[in-house]
């Protein structure tokens, strides 16, 4: 099997390097990658990449994710999220492989408590969000065979995440106010590849797999709580911080007004995930240890 990967720096995808190494060839591009053509923003170089390589499976995990930046902007936001997977998605479709592509919880409103199901009605709040349902209309568009992965409150122990910045703030400040109203389920790059691969393997000579999953650790957190338990397991490993227990305070998402308006439910449903590729996703908490296992070996 040959794999084109784009976005090969960023979490998702340097997790995806080690994953997918087992099922063969991995061609691993980022923008600035000399062989291939790997910028999403020029859409004819990875168009000619895809018909250079001739891959069987096309992966695309990059993307345009400063949420609040993307508000004022115009062409790039386009450009990345949603001219770059089509275009993938249309060479795929000549070709006869694989395109998978990875969206967001944001597609939805953020509305209710109910963890969203795949066939819930999308209602993008924010232009990011608009882009990413934009992306996902585009491929299944194409008809190529495809799997769009749906997931949220990605972390890595590679690079910046939510838990790393409070542990920061943390050492900083005697007092941390934490939105307690946002809700979703922590969610390890390192899952999210591991369950690609095998999921590529599983749907590889079953185009009738093909479609939109949800994928996100099991469980849901506000916030708050996510602090919280990131803060308590790290004092428990000897780190002292300037924030005590009681200087964590929560507060409402309309204490931090931002440009993008950001869904107060992002629970994702995964038992369409689950039991197509007969998996069982493990607990949030359980990829937030060994993520903050290894940022905390690495600081010693």
């Amino acid at each position: 099997m040959k794999i084109l990967l784009f976005g090969r720096k960023g979490q998702v995808g340097w997790e995806l390097l080690r994953s997918l190494a087992p099922l063969g060839e991995v061609i691993a591009l980022d923008r600035h990658s000399e062989n291939f053509c790997g910028d999403l923003t020029n859409l004819e170089g990875i168009a000619q990449t895809v018909r250079d390589v001739q891959p069987d499976v096309i992966i695309n995990a990059a993307a345009h994710t400063a949420v609040d930046k993307i508000e004022t902007e115009e062409t790039l936001p386009q450009i990345i999220n949603v001219l770059a997977p089509e275009v993938l998605a249309i060479e795929a479709k000549k070709i006869n492989a694989w395109l998978v592509h990875y969206s967001t919880d944001y597609v939805f409103d953020g509305s209710g408590k109910t963890p969203w199901l795949e066939t819930d009605s999308p209602n993008p709040l924010n232009v990011y969000a608009k882009t990413k349902l934009d992306a996902e209309q585009k491929i299944i568009a194409s008809q190529c065979k495809h799997l769009i992965f749906r997931t949220s409150w990605v972390h890595a122990s590679r690079g910046r995440n939510f838990a790393k910045m409070m542990f920061n703030l943390a050492k900083e400040h005697k007092t941390l106010k934490v939105i307690d109203d946002q809700f979703g389920a922590p969610t390890g790059a390192e899952l999210v590849a591991d369950v690609t691969a095998h999921a590529v393997r599983f749907a590889l000579d079953k185009p009738e797999l093909s479609g939109i999953y949800h994928l996100v650790a099991s469980g849901e957190v506000n916030w708050y709580n996510y602090t919280k338990f990131v803060l308590d397991y790290c004092r428990k490993a000897g780190v002292d911080f300037k924030t005590p227990p009681s200087g964590l305070i929560a507060v409402p998402t309309t204490a931090f007004p931002t440009p993008a308006k950001r869904p107060l439910n992002s629970r994702l449903n995964t038992n369409k995930l689950q039991t197509t590729f007969n998996l069982t996703l493990p607990d949030w908490k359980i990829g937030v240890i060994h993520m903050l296992d290894e940022f905390l070996e690495r600081r010693l």
